[in-house]
């Protein structure tokens, strides 16, 4: 089938969002979770598969099986390119290898937002692992092999860490390895290093200020058609820690709020700085993601109930932003097959619908209404204004700034200003690639409209 197993991918994809949204809409009117419970193990720990759908846990298994859906639809056009760039025409070997990957990330991402025991947590999260190395190292750009390594030991390390701090909580609590493990310890000194290991395993894998070095690299370089979905994996210890150290180690994790707090205001400045100087279009987005993950932790530091639903529910709205400006840096290598934004420019007249997508995710991004990230933004800062501290909250106002900078000067570099000689035969992108970006622009905007959607499950959690 070539290329077009991506639409067989995409269809399945299609059909778990469907299913997830039946499962939002009976948890939305009937307000009680969906668990279902398989046996694992008996030989030695009673080890069970437990799959949770709960107002926390649903909204972010739909957002990201949305994201994987969507990219399905764009690789179809985007890795025909790639592919024949790398390997040479007829190699439909590579496009099916690429899609029977690929569904592993939608596996791991709902695994790990479902998972009710540690250690089924954790493999979730490495199997998430997996494809992103062999997608980086098979279909990647400049120095790829190594870059996928580097990826893969950073995440594994962080994943780790992680693992270290669930083996201590289940040894704590006597044997158990649900995550109400965590519970049994929550009194208990042992709480404390669990805490701290399972809080600085994800810092890892979050990329906050310390531990991002590897992020612009494996951004940079990785195939644009699952750059969304690795800023997914990204932001993905946000709902983590809500699940894991919010829920169950409350009086633990309040030590290390305030610090947290702190180091997510130093990642969001120099994350933005660090954009703000980057001339690749995919190295802008990359950095981008380093500010603009820590929003979230912003948000969860402040232990308030608006602090943490804003902060789940920017990381949310964030993943849709981000997923349409990596896809249109994505749409513009292909048809320009220019990363350099300083040899671009005018290029609106050419093509009017990806431009419009640019702006659609900067102002995602940006937190202009209508869009989900005003909506987002605004809830989060009100419970972090409400924590009383007015120097983070202020602070945190300035980093918001600068997102507008380093998003919309680029929409003026690439889109607006004279069309250099050499872009003058640039065609708009196909639909495949076009349309999903526009769909989920379009739920960006029902979440803008109307953000009880979202926050009547996260405002039940927080």
């Amino acid at each position: 089938m070539g290329k077009h197993t991506g639409w067989v991918t995409c269809g399945i994809l299609t059909y778990v969002t469907i299913l997830l949204l039946i499962a939002g809409f009976n948890i939305y009117n009937k307000s009680h979770p969906l668990y279902e419970e398989y046996c694992w193990s008996t030989s030695v720990f009673n080890l069970k598969f437990g799959f949770l759908a709960d107002n926390l846990s649903l909204p972010v298994a739909f957002v990201m099986s949305l994201v994987c859906a969507a990219c399905a639809a764009y690789s179809v056009h985007y890795m025909e390119h790639r592919i024949e760039h790398l390997y040479g025409k007829g190699r439909n070997g590579m496009h099916a290898l690429y899609y029977s990957i690929y569904l592993l990330f939608a596996v791991g991402l709902i695994g790990v937002s479902l998972s009710t025991d540690l250690i089924e947590l954790y493999l979730f999260i490495e199997l998430a692992l997996i494809p992103s190395y062999i997608i980086i190292d098979l279909y990647g750009y400049i120095d790829r092999h190594r870059i996928a390594m580097m990826y893969f030991i950073w995440n594994h390390v962080g994943a780790a860490l992680f693992l270290i701090g669930a083996v201590l909580a289940i040894i704590g609590s006597g044997g158990k390895t649900g995550i109400d493990a965590l519970s049994a310890i929550s009194a208990t000194p042992l709480s404390f290093w669990v805490c701290f290991l399972i809080l600085v395993g994800w810092l890892i894998k979050i990329a906050t200020f310390g531990f991002h070095v590897w992020l612009p690299y494996a951004h940079g370089e990785h195939p644009t058609s699952i750059a969304a979905i690795i800023a997914t994996i990204v932001g993905l210890g946000n709902y983590v820690i809500v699940r894991l150290l919010v829920e169950t180690l409350n009086a633990t994790f309040r030590i290390f709020a305030y610090p947290l707090m702190i180091l997510a205001l130093i990642t969001m400045v120099y994350g933005a700085l660090l954009t703000i100087s980057q001339d690749d279009i995919k190295r802008l987005y990359a950095c981008s993601t380093i500010s603009q993950t820590s929003y979230s932790l912003l948000g969860i530091g402040s232990l308030t109930a608006m602090g943490i639903s804003g902060g789940i529910f920017y990381f949310l709205s964030h993943i849709i932003g981000k997923c349409i400006l990596f896809s249109v840096a994505g749409i513009l290598i292909v048809q320009t097959g220019i990363r350099d934004m300083r040899k671009m420019g005018g290029l609106a007249r050419k093509m009017p619908i990806t431009a419009t997508l640019c702006i659609l995710g900067s102002m995602i991004l940006s937190a202009i209404p209508p869009l989900s990230g005003f909506q987002a933004e605004w809830i989060m800062f009100t419970g972090i204004f409400r924590q009383s501290n007015l120097a983070v909250a202020v602070i945190g106002i300035f980093a918001t700034f600068l997102t507008v900078i380093y998003t919309f000067w680029p929409i003026m570099r690439i889109f607006f200003g004279p069309l250099p000689k050499h872009l003058r035969n640039v065609k708009e992108a196909p639909y495949s690639m076009t349309l999903p970006l526009l769909i989920l622009a379009f739920v960006s905007f029902i979440l803008g409209v109307h953000p009880e959607l979202i926050m009547h499950f996260l405002s039940s959690i927080a």
